[in-house]
């Protein structure tokens, strides 16, 4: 007779135990994605994507030192976050003795000089600042950052250019 009560017990704890581990609740990545932009929103240029709690940030840096600091912040924005692959780039600053070329007639020029191997993309110039429109493959991205900074504008704005 003891035997029948004990027996539900003994089920209900085992379920119990083997069901509450599954109850832990995850956070979703587009969750980490918003943690992670907030904290990455002071830094231009940064973009970040999320997919199975692996966060990947991409952009530029001005230094080895801001690289590493943003990745730190992202690894520390949530328990929940598994790893961070760091393809931030760092921008070497140009010599002193190059000008920073500001006239937007003579940037343009270039510019579709810079862009006719990347058809996917728009740049346009204002105030000697370029900005970069569309979508590039990944490898691509350095080529035509590179190619738009030998033109020695004042900056090269490349946030709101997707990459594939």
């Amino acid at each position: 007779m003891k035997l029948k009560r004990v027996f539900p017990m003994l089920m209900m704890a085992g379920t119990l135990a083997v069901a509450m581990p599954s109850c832990n609740s995850k956070v979703s990545d587009a969750d980490l994605k918003a943690k992670v932009e907030t904290i990455i929103s002071s830094h231009q240029g940064i973009t970040t994507s999320v997919k199975d709690g692996v966060v990947t940030l991409e952009g530029f840096a001005s230094s080895d030192t801001e690289k590493t600091q943003i990745e730190t912040d992202v690894k520390a924005a949530d328990k929940s976050i598994k790893s961070v692959v760091n393809n931030i780039v760092v921008e070497t600053v140009a010599p002193a003795q190059i000008t920073v070329n500001t006239v937007d007639e003579s940037l343009a020029k270039g510019i579709v000089d810079a862009t006719k191997d990347f058809p996917t993309v728009k740049a346009t110039v204002k105030d000697g600042i370029i900005s970069v429109t569309g979508s590039i493959e990944k490898a691509k991205l350095v080529t035509l950052k590179q190619a738009l900074d030998n033109l020695h504008p004042k900056k090269v704005d490349l946030s709101a250019v997707t990459t594939k």
